[in-house]
């Protein structure tokens, strides 16, 4: 059965065959060959009950949040902040790429609407300054990835309603690994730029008034984190009333520039509708195929296998990792969690693994597979925009921020209070780890 599965999600997905409508056709496949019966019936209900979750409700709230912050302008000015603040150090503006993607992550709940937004505003200046075009282009794809984990993340709130894990507690666990990581990339930066000056550009030089300045350009993005993140946790609005709160607080800001206008929203509006529709479409298919593989006996079968080979918890957990990393390299991010974690999340727990240690852990690969080649999503968001070249410039340039993603995931392993310190101390979590 796990044969035939692999089997044909191979066959669909080389034949090109669109992420939703594969997982779909994979769902009848599975139902006629293994059930007696007509599980194609409860996909209605399925389909109902997945578009109709309240916590669900954040996802559109969320990318229409980081529209208009796009759109209105806003975006552009935090760039010219990160710009003056981190431009000086070796790598010039590709430190100022993943500080903005940090920041910005920070009002945003999609990866694809940061890449697009820093790729838009950094792809001219990649070209105006002589940096090293593939390394430059990597840092846009990478810092993408970072809204994934630093909240609000669209990926979190997906993890928790699929584990029935607190998403407060894991918002608060993206905090501390966020901020590492994002450290780390730029780590890669400097060395890469002390190792070859030359691909560092242009060097940068801004006065410490212009800087000084500048920190009101970061006032919106704080102020929105502060309503979205703060109305969680002093129990004002659960999370999908707070993404809520943060779609009217952005739009309340782009008021105040002069930028908010009926055009302009219903842009904003039409490309939420866009990615929802998509997302949801995935989020529909993925839980039929869930139901079907947990009906036909599929997920009892996986759990007994590796139960069978008798690795213990650590070596089951590097198992996931390596099942997690290779799905990550051909499929898209928001399907290889809906398709999984269902199945390996009751494994890991039943192990004596933190349900939230283990969100942070997935979605830390779920980034890694953002920038694998041949699907990382955020290497064609940036390829698009930039709309030159090869697209392979951009694969070769995002290899050194997968080993760096790589280093984040062995460093949150052997120290999971990276990730659990923060709930613990903000949010009375206790956790253990086997």
């Amino acid at each position: 059965m796990i044969t035939s599965t692999v089997f044909w999600l191979s066959i669909l997905m080389g034949a090109a065959v669109s992420v939703a409508a594969s997982m779909a056709i994979l769902s009848f496949i599975l139902a006629y060959q293994y059930s007696s019966f007509p599980l194609v019936r409860a996909l209605g209900e399925i389909g109902w009950g997945a578009s109709n979750d309240s916590i669900m409700m954040a996802i559109p709230l969320y990318i229409l949040m980081g529209e208009v912050l796009m759109r209105s302008g806003i975006a552009e000015r935090m760039y010219e902040s990160m710009r003056l603040w981190l431009s000086w150090l070796p790598g010039g503006l590709m430190n100022a790429n993943i500080g903005f993607c940090a920041a910005f992550s920070a009002s945003s709940g999609s990866a694809v609407a940061t890449a697009a937004t820093i790729g838009t505003v950094a792809i001219p200046e990649m070209k105006r300054n002589n940096y090293n075009e593939r390394l430059f282009l990597g840092t846009l794809a990478a810092g993408g990835t970072l809204d994934i984990l630093i909240p609000p993340s669209i990926n979190l709130i997906v993890y928790g309603a699929l584990t029935e894990t607190s998403i407060p507690q894991l918002y608060l666990a993206g905090f501390l690994p966020g901020f590492i990581l994002a450290l780390l990339m730029m780590a890669t930066v400097v060395l890469a730029c002390l190792w070859k000056p030359e691909w560092g550009g242009k060097p940068a030089k801004a006065e410490w008034s212009a800087r000084f300045r500048s920190l009101l350009d970061l006032l919106p993005p704080t102020a929105i984190f502060l309503v979205v993140i703060g109305s969680i946790y002093t129990g004002f609005a659960t999370a999908t009333e707070a993404a809520a709160l943060g779609l009217v607080f952005s739009c309340v800001l782009a008021a105040l520039r002069g930028q908010l206008s009926v055009k302009m929203f219903k842009l904003a509006a039409e490309s939420c509708m866009r990615i929802t529709g998509m997302t949801m479409a995935i989020m529909i298919a993925a839980y039929f195929l869930n139901f079907v593989t947990a009906s036909i006996g599929l997920n009892s079968q996986f759990v007994a296998f590796v139960e069978t080979l008798g690795l213990g918890p650590y070596g089951t957990l590097a198992l996931v990792i390596l099942l997690l990393f290779l799905l990550g390299t051909f499929m898209e991010t928001l399907p290889m969690m809906v398709a999984t974690v269902p199945i390996i999340a009751p494994v890991i727990f039943a192990l004596g693994f933190d349900p939230v240690w283990f969100g942070i852990l997935v979605i830390l690969l779920v980034q890694t597979g953002m920038i694998s080649p041949p699907a990382g999503m955020t290497l064609f968001v940036i390829q698009g925009i930039r709309r030159a070249g090869s697209v392979n410039d951009v694969f070769i340039g995002s290899l050194p921020f997968m080993g760096t993603l790589m280093l984040m995931i062995v460093l949150l392993v052997a120290f999971p209070s990276i990730a659990l310190i923060v709930p613990e101390l903000l949010g009375g979590y206790r956790w253990s780890m086997p």
